[in-house]
């Protein structure tokens, strides 16, 4: 049985953050094209401060225990949709996998194509972050990030990184590929976290 997990932010009486509007569908937003992700050659590595360093086929990832999660979404460009779906690998799952180094304070997680995103431990180990393949019963298609991508529903949604390939634990903060490119380093949308002020 798959373990369902409602996001706090969506229990909230108002879940629409400052800045933020409700929208229908599912707006496709990407810096470049898709790329090719055939998931028989597809492969999730986790490196870093780690004991030892794991390699996953497709196969062995999506055979790993799946959560439910039912959260919003609230992207940098200032849409909502609310109450979405997600299926997929809890992100706590990778404690069972790999031994953490006491020095590892963030991740950044790795997509195909040069993206990635830096996370503090405390926000890519919430309950409500994981690894999904599916949106709203649905297989995730490629321009949504499929086969795999992060969600990470209290921050903003570039943060959730598409067509994941793996994740780097670290023991210093540097920023990601959005990030470098002048986004808050933290991205919490309740604070307006934007854009970085530097």
């Amino acid at each position: 049985m798959v373990q369902r997990i409602v996001s706090p932010d969506a229990l909230r009486e108002d879940r629409v953050p400052p800045g933020q509007h409700v929208v229908e569908g599912w707006p496709v937003l990407h810096s470049g094209v898709v790329p090719d992700m055939d998931p028989s050659r597809w492969r999730f590595r986790v490196t870093g401060l780690v004991e030892d360093e794991l390699e996953l086929g497709f196969e062995e990832f999506a055979a790993l225990p799946r959560v439910e999660v039912l959260s919003d979404i609230h992207c940098v460009t200032g849409w909502s949709r609310l109450d979405n779906l997600w299926e997929g690998v809890s992100t706590g799952v990778l404690k069972d996998l790999v031994s953490i180094g006491r020095d590892a304070r963030f991740v950044m997680v790795h997509g195909a194509g040069g993206f990635s995103a830096n996370l503090s431990l405390g926000d890519f180990f919430q309950e409500d972050v994981l690894f999904a393949f599916k949106h709203d019963g649905r297989s995730l298609s490629p321009e949504h990030g499929g086969p795999v991508r992060l969600v990470v529903p209290r921050l903003y949604f570039w943060k959730s990184v598409k067509w994941v390939v793996g994740v780097e634990f670290m023991a210093r903060e540097r920023p990601g590929f959005w990030e470098q490119r002048g986004y808050h380093i933290h991205g919490d949308p309740w604070k307006e976290e934007r854009y970085s002020r530097v």
